[in-house]
């Protein structure tokens, strides 16, 4: 599939990070933070995102998008207005465009520092202002 084609992921709310991510982290990785997404979820460790996305009518086929730091060129975030319910954040990186709507409950600007740390390379101190 074509990485430029997967360009938009929701957000639905803020979630518990889920228990089985474990087996996907590398030496070193820590989640930090997940999101609900309309049929599954999206966490944001300390290396990259990760998009668990539940296939079919079932959900048993889950596609898995692994989107390193590293390759994040930019990003905007934008927060909802008056009669826009829901926030942005978009990332521009090597496989492409990326956008990623933000639910009505979720704080667009503690994704934005999120990402500012991450991208950045402020790991220790994010994982100590999250948790």
């Amino acid at each position: 599939m074509d990485a430029a084609a997967i360009t938009t992921w929701t957000f639905v709310s803020e979630t518990a990070i889920p228990s089985d991510i474990q087996p996907m982290l590398v030496a070193g990785e820590q989640p930090i933070a997940a999101y609900k997404t309309f049929r599954d979820s999206a966490v944001f460790t300390t290396k990259r995102l990760i998009v668990r996305d539940a296939q079919g009518l079932t959900g048993k086929k889950v596609e898995l998008y692994s989107l390193p730091y590293s390759s994040v060129n930019m990003w905007s975030s934008e927060n909802a207005g008056t009669l826009d319910f829901n926030a942005e954040l978009e990332l521009w990186t090597r496989a492409g465009h990326i956008k990623i709507k933000v639910g009505k409950g979720i704080d667009v600007r503690k994704l934005d520092n999120l990402i500012a740390h991450v991208v950045l390379g402020a790991h220790s101190e994010l994982v100590a202002s999250v948790q």
